[in-house]
């Protein structure tokens, strides 16, 4: 019986890892309160570096931390939140609020933040916010900008059926993705090119014009690297975009709650840009980059 419980356990691991996309990275940390907690990431640099910020945060408080990084997008690591498999993930208020409920109003910062926590399952819980916002943007290199005097995404409308759009996959159903520019700006391009998540195959695609547009997201450091130019969005399609941490409920206690808010009460934009330019650029290794900055606001 004692072997037939391992192999099942062995089995149920197996199962457990087949459910994450991409390349999940796990690494644990001794902790001395008896609390457990498995934290996730989506697959894009940020999202792993704000996953080991909140890792190495609640470690420093004696939580035992295993991480699971680079999982996927929303469509795999919201199931494995729901059931368990992970119990926390770096999000942001108004893309998550629209991911759970596509009529969400995510206009400012405080109607965002409502509307996700009024669209969270009750297993989950959204702790306090970070100034910190990363949005998505349509991005045009400059020249594309010039040609057709583009400032705005809604100056897209009567050119776009001439240009290629490029994002990530889950784009073309997402509510803020191809439907939201259709529905709010009124924008169709000739076609939806799928790329990675606002990553190196975006950012190539258009330097090479095999795209004309494509979605980045406003922190990424090769927008000003580049001279791309970010498109406004007046009728905030994307809405505001605070970083926050989404957890089980029934992880949420007291020293959990604690170490993450406190990681959100330090974190602003800049703060966060300059972050992920030392790993995206300066190539540094995330979790030491957020180890060093934890250390220097007292937090670790």
């Amino acid at each position: 019986m004692k072997l037939i419980r391992i192999a099942a356990a062995g089995v149920l691991a197996a199962l457990a890892l087949a459910g994450c996309a991409g390349n999940p990275m796990a690494s644990s940390g001794a902790g001395a309160s008896g609390e457990s907690i498995v934290v996730g990431s989506a697959n894009f640099p940020e999202s792993e570096l704000l996953a080991d910020i909140y890792a190495e945060a609640l470690k420093a408080k004696g939580v035992a931390v295993t991480t699971k990084l680079n999982i996927a997008s929303r469509e795999t690591y919201v199931p494995a939140l729901k059931s368990g498999e992970i119990n926390l993930i770096p999000e942001y208020t108004g893309n998550f609020a629209k991911y759970l409920n596509k009529d969400a109003d995510v206009a400012d910062e405080a109607k965002a933040l409502a509307a996700l926590r009024a669209a969270l399952p009750d297993t989950l819980v959204a702790l306090e916010p970070a100034k910190a916002q990363d949005k998505d943007a349509v991005v045009v290199t400059a020249a594309t900008a010039s040609k057709y005097s583009l400032t705005s995404i809604a100056d897209l409308a009567p050119v776009a059926g001439q240009l290629v759009l490029g994002g990530p996959p889950e784009w073309p159903t997402r509510a803020n993705g191809v439907p939201g520019l259709a529905s709010v700006y009124g924008v169709t391009f000739k076609e939806f090119k799928p790329l990675d998540v606002a990553g190196p195959l975006s950012v190539q695609a258009l330097k090479n014009d095999q795209v004309q547009a494509t979605n980045l997201f406003t922190t990424d450091p090769s927008i000003k690297a580049n001279g791309f130019v970010v498109l406004d969005d007046p009728k905030n399609l994307f809405g505001a975009q605070n970083v926050i941490p989404v957890i089980t409920k029934a992880k949420a206690s007291d020293t959990v709650k604690g170490a993450l808010n406190a990681v959100s009460a330090k974190l602003d934009t800049d703060t966060l840009a300059g972050l992920v330019t030392k790993v995206v650029v300066d190539k540094k290794d995330a979790s030491a980059v957020a180890s060093e900055w934890l250390k220097a606001q007292g937090l670790a």
